[in-house]
């Protein structure tokens, strides 16, 4: 198994660096193997067996690493639930997955479950990683090593024994995709999948031992579990803390060399340098400017093959040392580059990212292919695009440019739904992904969108809202969210929301200091604001797609409200009727 053989190749070097207090503390492979291992054999002194799922319910944090490892290792299968899931979708997950024992982060969780415990006839035990326990049904992670510990002492070598009878094609993980539509689909993935997904990114060679990852995407999503698998291959060390809000700063602490992360990440980041030059005003963000035209241009040259200028050269140089730097200097100095996934990434922001010598390498994949098919490199990063395919891993385009993929990733299938897997998966292998794309000569993958959210005005035109809602963004340093609609209407619409954060900070430079949230979005100088970046994206446009009229939210979207999926992506038919009344007055 990937974790063991680790543990044996690479004992002493570090493996997880986790926050404790105002430092952070780290354990190495073996450490982390002795943990794992004590857990694994208390899971199957509570009688585990192979294939049988074990829930996780928690933050991004170094025990939920060792949990998902110890499941793995006992021949389980982990079954992933967000910690923002509703306690009703829940309960149906841990019972549509059978979860004996369910791991979770603390009473919050804890709570979800003794609230219907009458709902989970399946779940035996719950062990916490913070928080007590009642002697019966709950017991701490460290009563579980206990128990680990006594079953260890009689069945010494039975960890090592167990991975080495696990077959590839034994179900590892059922992840439940938070859908954008309907219940969550718990998707089949094999221990083969996980095993490829890291030899897959091992071959790309830019990923070493030498290497330190900052991890705070949730594990519960495939492009977390897709990270461990490659840390597992490659052997660098992970800092991990799931604190979204601590992102920024913990990079500049930890000093990082690569981070996997949402383009939500990176719109945040750009938007709040953005925000923070024009508060400084003047000479430096005279300077701040004419640094990213000279670095955007310095790069579109070398990205075209034509010669450099001396003077632009120079100019580089000097902007270097006065503005990149100090933009790399928030991400902690070192990043080698970072991994762009889970939704579409904007060029343009790609591009001033790339600018201030920051790659971002996009890449390209879904829970039902277990994350990864497709990536970037950083030696021919050809932005706009997902990358060519992983080693082993096929890729076509099908039936109405969608794009198909085959290989050793693919999902076994949707748990208790044969009819939602036949309609996905072909009897060739196929798996038909929903995303609209097209590749180049040398396999470079473009995606232009999800199928299901292209829509035709009455006109007759095609619009692809993420096209759109991505250009706003990258123009909008305030904007959270910008939701096109306009399905066999004459014209398009939109609704918008600020990012709370950022509207904190240009309230506290516009007079408006201690306003609440809605106060801010209705007054007329946001409006004018808004309109102003509205008519600068409309000026980069069609004419057919541009936004005739817009309406602010008095709120942002939220997992909470149920308008956002865990992963972060807009229920654009959830907030479609939400909304309807005011996307109705917009057509009045």
């Amino acid at each position: 198994m990937q974790f063991l053989d680790r543990v044996a190749k690479s004992p002493e070097s570090e493996a997880f660096r986790y926050p404790s207090g105002d430092s952070w503390e780290s354990l190495n492979w073996k450490q982390s193997g002795e943990q794992v291992s004590s857990m694994a054999a208390g899971l199957l002194s509570l009688g585990i067996a192979s294939e049988q799922r074990v829930g996780i319910m928690s933050n991004t944090r170094y025990e939920w690493i060792l949990a998902d490892l110890a499941v793995m290792c006992a021949g389980g299968a982990t079954t992933t639930v967000y910690p923002s899931t509703s306690a009703n979708d829940t309960v149906y997950i841990l019972s549509d997955a059978e979860c004996r024992i369910v791991f979770v982060e603390d009473e919050t969780q804890v709570k979800k479950l003794t609230d219907h415990k009458s709902e989970l006839p399946h779940v035996e035990k719950v062990v916490t990683f913070e928080g007590g326990a009642d002697g019966d049904w709950i017991i701490t992670l460290d009563e579980l090593k206990k128990l680990g510990d006594a079953y260890l002492a009689e069945h010494p070598g039975v960890i090592e024994e167990k991975a080495k009878s696990i077959a590839p094609d034994q179900l590892a993980t059922l992840i439940y995709t938070s859908g954008t539509t309907g219940r969550p689909k718990g998707v089949r993935l094999h221990h083969k999948s996980w095993v490829y997904e890291g030899a897959a990114i091992q071959a790309q060679n830019i990923l070493d031992e030498s290497d330190l990852q900052f991890l705070w995407l949730p594990m519960a999503h495939a492009f977390g579990k897709v990270l461990l698998s490659a840390q597992l291959a490659c052997g660098f060390a992970s800092a991990v803390d799931g604190r979204v809000e601590k992102i920024v700063d913990n990079c500049a602490e930890v000093k990082p060399t690569f981070m996997g992360a949402a383009p939500r990440i990176f719109e945040k980041a750009y938007g709040r340098i953005q925000t923070m030059q024009a508060a400084e005003g003047g000479a430096k963000e005279k300077l701040f400017h004419a640094a990213f035209a000279a670095g955007l241009e310095y790069e579109r040259l070398k990205r075209e093959g034509k010669s450099i200028p001396m003077g632009l050269k120079l100019k580089h140089g000097l902007f270097d040392k006065l503005v990149f730097s100090k933009v790399r200097a928030r991400f902690g100095g070192r990043v080698r580059f970072f991994i762009s996934g889970a939704a579409a990434l904007n060029r343009e922001i790609a591009e001033w990212f790339n600018a201030a010598g920051i790659v971002i390498l996009e890449g390209y994949g879904m829970t039902e292919n277990s994350a990864g098919a497709t990536v970037n490199h950083p030696d021919d990063n050809r932005i706009g695009t997902v990358g060519q395919a992983f080693p082993g891993t096929e890729v076509k385009i099908g039936d109405g440019d969608e794009v198909l993929l085959r290989g050793p990733h693919i999902m076994d299938g949707y748990h208790n739904l044969p009819e939602e897997t036949a309609r996905t998966l072909d009897a060739e292998g196929w798996l038909h992904t929903g995303d609209k794309g097209s590749l180049d000569a040398d396999g470079y993958l473009t995606i232009t969108g999800r199928i299901k959210e292209l829509f035709k005005t009455s006109g007759g035109k095609y619009i692809a809202p993420p096209a759109i809602e991505s250009k706003f963004k990258a123009i909008c340093p305030y904007a959270s969210q910008f939701m096109v609609f306009g399905a066999e209407r004459n014209y398009v619409v939109a609704l918008v929301t600020l990012d709370p954060d950022a509207m904190t900070g240009w309230a506290a430079e516009n007079g408006m200091e201690g306003s609440s949230y809605t106060e801010i979005v209705n007054s007329d100088k946001v409006k004018e604001m808004v309109g102003n970046y509205v008519d600068e994206l409309n000026g980069k446009l069609n004419r057919w797609e541009t936004i005739k009229k817009w309406q602010l939210l008095d709120h942002d979207l939220t997992v909470e409200s149920g308008e956002l999926t865990p992963s972060m992506k807009v229920k654009r038919n959830v907030v479609e009727d939400n909304h309807k009344d005011v996307i109705e007055s917009l057509y009045a």
